[in-house]
């Protein structure tokens, strides 16, 4: 019998396992099961009788199992009839962290620290981390509620998601949810977007048009980016608040509306008012209930949450990525100053240029992606970085063997070699 292959995450690193672990099968964004452990031994497989079963045409009746040895997990896979791949590499044995995503046939298998016991979920929101939990549970509670709220955060902290979240959590969710980005109204437009017009009231107005209020009549308008509506603008607003009335611009008449409002602002609004910028009375009206969400940086432990979202929102695209422990240490010593945002852009440029954990990719911190300022040659950059990861990640997986490497990577021989002469790699040194 063949020596069993060992693979590591191209970090070099395996991790520590958590206290319990769980097992979650994916096929194109569907679950198909998961399964909760803390030590021994688990079967994965199609047919009754495996501690996980996965119905699904490409996995085997008995496909893999995996056993926890001291602080580690180790893979077999048991001559499926499609295989058991890892970072790209087929195995037939092999160590893995915790972020680890296996492909049996064409389903993913995730394995994942199972702490569900410390975790708040609102919505499409979820957190581990005790600042997130609690503007979680005030965001419950509030939504249930018709009480006017105030969502201080940071850019790219997930304002119009969270916005989102609490109208679907409140009596209002089957009727309109209106945004109104108030850094992005023109001065002379803001009135309009927000309460409408008549036709004739100004040039360019051809037709009447009912405003955000209107239009959301029955449901909620979420303000965003408060902070930035024009101060003649302001007193119009809180009118609107206050009798729950609005006036398009050219008419004589006031319309009910029945909204609740959902402001958020990245300023200091406190400070603003004294600064002259904002009004007092509305910003009173507008706090009735002030939520604090905390900006990524505060609440690190979100991350493999986080990221395991964004790559399931990536559907296909993102098949066989995951967050191996290494990677989280290098994410997590980022100071995050465009949060959740970033995050997102990171992840999704992983998938793109093949960086994070992906199939022989590479983990790269927060901007060391991009060396050049010119794209041809950043990209070139990123492919020749990857490719030479990916070359020596198969090497070492294959014991160094060339013809073997070839094989199990699918790249010809001769352009192997020309590859490892290409990058330099000694193989002897693997």
């Amino acid at each position: 019998m063949p020596a069993p292959v060992q693979t590591r995450s191209l970090d070099g690193s395996l991790g520590e396992l958590p206290p319990k672990l769980r097992l979650v099968a994916r096929s194109r964004e569907r679950e198909l099961g998961r399964f909760s452990f803390e030590r021994g031994t688990v079967t994965v497989g199609s047919a009754d009788g495996n501690d996980l079963v996965i119905a699904h045409e490409t996995v085997s009746r008995r496909h893999a199992e995996l056993s926890t040895r001291g602080g580690a997990l180790l893979v077999k896979d048991l001559e499926s009839r499609n295989g058991t791949r890892y970072q790209g590499s087929k195995i037939r044995e092999a160590f893995v962290p915790v972020g680890a995503v296996l492909v049996l046939g064409e389903v993913e298998l995730r394995l994942e620290p199972d702490d569900d016991g410390g975790r708040a979920q609102f919505g499409p929101l979820l957190s581990v981390s005790p600042p997130m939990i609690a503007a979680l549970e005030a965001l419950k509670k509030v939504a249930r509620t018709d009480a006017t709220v105030l969502l201080e955060a940071e850019t790219g902290s997930g304002k119009e998601v969270t916005a989102r979240a609490i109208h679907d959590g409140s009596a209002r969710a089957d009727k309109p949810f209106e945004t109104v980005d108030c850094s992005s109204l023109a001065r002379e437009l803001a009135a309009s977007e927000l309460f409408g017009h008549v036709k004739g009231a100004f040039t360019g107005a051809d037709r009447s048009r009912p405003g955000a209020f209107e239009r959301a009549d029955g449901g909620t308008v979420f303000l965003d980016e408060l902070g930035e509506l024009p101060l003649e603008q302001q007193p119009l607003l809180l009118r609107a608040l206050e009798s729950r009335q609005v006036r398009r611009v050219g008419d004589e008449k006031f319309r009910p509306v029945d909204v609740r409002v959902i402001a958020a602002t990245n300023r200091d609004l406190d400070a603003e008012v004294k600064a002259g910028r904002f009004r007092a009375d509305l910003l009173h009206r507008l706090a009735v209930v002030r939520v604090r969400i905390p900006p990524l940086r505060e609440r690190l432990d979100d991350l493999p949450l986080l990221v395991r979202s964004l790559l399931d929102a990536l559907g296909g695209r993102a098949h066989g990525f995951g967050l191996s422990q290494p990677v989280l240490e290098r994410l997590r010593a980022h100071q995050w100053p465009g949060n959740v945002r970033e995050l997102k852009n990171l992840i999704e440029r992983g998938v793109a240029m093949g960086e994070l954990s992906a199939p022989g990719g590479i983990a790269l911190t927060p901007g060391e992606s991009v060396k050049s300022l010119d794209y041809h040659q950043a990209r070139e950059d990123a492919l020749a970085a990857f490719e030479r990861a990916f070359i020596e990640h198969v090497l070492r997986s294959c014991d160094g063997n060339v013809s073997r490497a070839a094989r199990e990577s699918g790249i010809d021989r001769v352009y192997l070699h020309k590859l490892i002469k290409k990058h330099g790699i000694d193989v002897d040194r693997l």
